[in-house]
């Protein structure tokens, strides 16, 4: 039986940080099937998705193509140890 490799987490950093304000971590929004919907960035690390490198791509290039403000931000997929 094959296993997922689900160990990454989205994170993004405000290009413009003059206060050193704390980063944010995606949080996917999927359907009672399963299927993606979206992402809300939330501060708090522990409740953010666990995602594979895929999925973690994927909500990577939803947020810069439906987010308003993404040109704001820096978005870097990084290891769950990070």
């Amino acid at each position: 039986m094959e296993t997922k490799d689900q160990r990454y987490l989205v994170q993004q950093n405000k290009l413009t940080d003059k206060d050193n304000t704390a980063p944010v971590f995606a949080r996917v929004m999927r359907s009672k099937e399963g299927k993606f919907e979206g992402v809300s960035f939330i501060r708090n690390k522990e409740k953010a998705t666990v995602m594979t490198i895929a999925e973690a791509e994927e909500a990577m290039a939803w947020a810069a193509k439906k987010k308003g403000n993404a040109h704001e931000y820096t978005s870097k997929i990084i290891c769950v140890g990070q």
